[in-house]
């Protein structure tokens, strides 16, 4: 067998292992939470609240509640693979629908601010570690440790406090205008771009501490490497050692760790979307969890699962193109 083709099928076959793994956990873990789905509609104070308990038990059948747990697990992996990821019991919406509706919100808010990161990162680390022991380099470095140490929610709630209550800058709140009615598609983009400004900012502001430390210390190792001196001995000048020598080889590990970026990302988006009332999956995922809405909780997760395992097996793949060591060992 050709030996990148098996290397390559080696990491799908990983992928899809863990991603068995993360699904029979998905399924395991919401039942182990304190708490019954369906308590809600026999709840007096719920607005929920089911008089019968007939319709309860039928409640619990339509969604298999009543049924043994293996057979549950049974139809979750079928329903799984077919698509079909039930309906949500507090919304009585198809779960699909669902995540439909809201994973677009956060790819948007993940990509914008993994774009951002990743720029500010490679340009600022590289900078830094060329001028590494001048001011320039210390401000940068104390700055990053801080960034990197701030929870997200504080830092969002800052900006909140500063440019959407006290400045009236940028909305505090949601992914676009409420009844707004847009002439142009331009219109309806510049109001969207407006309400994401915050949470993208925040979301970048969390990832950009941890991205610039790791570009600065391996274009400062990148720095020291035979190479760089035989390419200083040849007398390039000064943007090319910098950015067609040094950053081109920090960027390999860089790329390595885009997938830890993006698993990152994700559970960053988590606090930021509650915290600015934004419509994206981690709304869904704290509205979810707080009423114990199992197939919302299973189809979420394993949705933003897939996803960042997705994320891993292409960072892998790309790492070994790019990497000629990696190339060489396969």
């Amino acid at each position: 067998m050709n030996r990148p083709f098996s290397v390559i099928a080696s990491r799908v076959f990983s992928y899809l292992f863990s991603l068995w793994v993360i699904m029979t956990l998905n399924f395991l873990l919401p039942r182990l939470l304190p708490g019954d789905p369906l308590a809600a509609l026999l709840d007096p104070s719920s607005s929920d609240y089911v008089f019968d308990p007939q319709v309860r038990a039928a409640l619990a059948a339509y969604y298999g509640l009543d049924r043994p747990l293996p057979e549950q697990y049974g139809r979750y992996l079928l329903g799984a693979l077919t698509g079909d990821l039930g309906r949500s019991i507090r919304l009585n919406r198809p779960v699909a629908e669902l995540i439909a509706s809201h994973l677009p919100w956060t790819l948007l808010l993940v990509g914008t601010a993994l774009l951002f990161s990743s720029i500010l990162a490679l340009l600022g680390g590289a900078e830094a570690a060329w001028r590494r022991g001048s001011r320039t380099d210390r401000t940068l470095v104390a700055t990053s440790t801080l960034l990197a140490n701030v929870p997200v929610y504080l830092t969002g709630m800052l900006l909140l406090l500063l440019f959407g209550a006290r400045l009236k800058w940028l909305p505090m709140a949601g992914g676009r205008t409420p009844f707004a009615r847009y002439t142009t598609a331009l219109d309806a983009a510049l109001d969207v771009g407006r309400h994401l400004v915050l949470p993208a900012l925040t979301l970048t502001l969390g990832m950009l501490g941890a991205k610039f430390l790791l570009v600065r210390n391996t274009t400062v190792t990148v720095l020291g490497e035979d190479f760089m001196l035989v390419a200083r001995a040849k007398g390039l000048p000064e943007g090319r050692l910098k950015w067609g020598h040094a950053l081109r080889n920090a960027v390999l590990p860089f790329v390595a760790q885009m997938a830890a970026h993006a698993g990152m990302a994700v559970t960053g988006a988590v606090f930021i979307e509650t915290l600015f009332n934004y419509p994206g999956m981690g709304r869904l995922i704290f509205e979810s969890v707080t009423a114990r809405d199992y197939p919302v909780i299973q189809g979420v997760f394993l949705v933003v699962s897939a996803v960042v395992l997705t994320a891993n097996l292409l960072a892998d793949l790309l790492n070994a193109r790019l990497d000629p060591r990696v190339q060489e060992a396969q």
